[in-house]
């Protein structure tokens, strides 16, 4: 298939134009889709080992947005358009659909950015646009010659994690018609069906937002939140890295209690380095001309953090003091983590090795060595 390939920071994705026919097997809904005489479309079976797959389902059937009498009603509207549509375009606004498989793309020798795209093994997840594509499976059933003339425009993501893909979905349906959570994390906080690992993470994230003695506190960007501060990460960036680290130690903390208060002692170790971070990096700590309180920085950090907690954790008290000295010698290296080379000092491919290098750089420096993630 022919691609545009699109390069935003660290972000890679496609867009393609699909033929609807083709386009139509090449997706799997995972909801139940009516038209108006009550013919369906059957939800595909989602495999118990596709997070992304389960997470999208369990919204869709839990969300009273997604009820089956809403959806019977957007796709006949929706499909209504198509039949009347005739110099307005049916399908204006692009498909998002999801691959975890890394897809090959060769570039043209043009520098266009434009290429051919391997099509995945199995079939793409929507991620934005079951009602559309749903609409537009119903339509092809009556109006067959029609609908081969329609190209839908898609955006294509590859090759990443379920955590993207979810909170991808999150952020684009958060709208009062559609589900009205702000955010991934808040929805781990809220549902009942949440994995108990993920609401321990959800749990922490919250308490760094809101507690009056964390470093961070209302500093994460909740997507919707008040506070007129400046925002130095996303939530769902911390979360995901908290999560990195609660998963490590899940083992250890199921039998303890993941509760409330397991989550309120993994907090305590995150506020106390993060503490003891700030009083080392001094004048660069929530300085704007520093990358030390920007997302990747403080993503590598709590790296750090689960790597000294799993040698010093215990005792609590004076633990800002023991683990300021461990870091000490970061003081010495605030220069590194100005804005100007920044990127240059450290080099990578995109953020996520980036935030490899300097866990690793910040580890080394503390004497620490990097615990591998489990």
């Amino acid at each position: 298939m022919i691609a545009t390939q699109i390069r935003q920071k660290d972000a890679i994705f496609y867009f393609a134009s699909y033929p609807s026919e083709k386009l139509l097997t090449k997706v799997r809904f995972i909801s139940r889709y009516y038209d108006e005489q009550g013919e369906g479309i059957r939800p595909e079976e989602v495999p118990a080992d596709d997070d992304v797959a389960q997470f999208i389902a369990r919204i869709e059937r839990s969300d009273k947005a997604f009820q089956r009498q809403l959806s019977r009603s957007k796709v006949r509207a929706i499909r209504n358009f198509y039949e009347t549509a005739i110099s307005q375009p049916p399908i204006p606004g692009t498909v998002l659909l999801f691959t975890p498989q890394k897809l090959h793309f060769e570039a043209w020798t043009d520098g266009s950015g434009i290429g051919r795209l391997q099509e995945p093994e199995e079939k793409f997840l929507i991620i934005d646009g079951q009602h559309r594509l749903a609409a537009l499976q119903f339509y092809e059933q009556t109006h067959p010659d029609d609908a081969k003339s329609i190209h839908v425009p898609c955006v294509i993501f590859d090759g990443r994690s379920e955590d993207f893909a979810t909170e991808m979905f999150v952020i684009i349906n958060s709208t009062p018609t559609r589900i009205n959570k702000s955010h991934l994390v808040d929805l781990y906080e809220r549902v009942s069906w949440a994995e108990p690992d993920r609401l321990f993470a959800a749990h922490i994230a919250e308490l760094l937002y809101r507690e009056a003695d964390s470093p961070l506190r209302y500093r994460i960007n909740r997507l919707g939140g008040r506070s007129r501060q400046e925002k130095w990460i996303l939530q769902a960036e911390l979360f995901n890295e908290i999560h990195r680290w609660v998963r490590r130690d899940w083992k250890k903390i199921e039998p303890a209690g993941a509760d409330w208060r397991g989550a309120t002692r993994y907090y305590d170790m995150t506020r106390d380095f993060l503490k003891a971070a700030a009083q080392v990096c001094g004048e660069a700590w929530g300085n704007p001309d520093y990358m030390i309180t920007k997302a990747v920085t403080l993503k590598a950090m709590v790296r750090v953090c689960a790597d000294l907690a799993a040698l010093d954790a215990d005792p609590a008290e004076n633990r800002v003091e023991r683990w300021r000295e461990r870091l000490a010698p970061w003081t010495e290296q605030m220069r590194a983590f100005r804005n100007e080379g920044f990127y240059e000092r450290f080099p990578a491919k995109g953020q996520v090795e980036r935030v490899t290098r300097i866990h690793r750089e910040l580890a080394r420096q503390a004497g620490l060595q990097t615990q591998g993630r489990q």
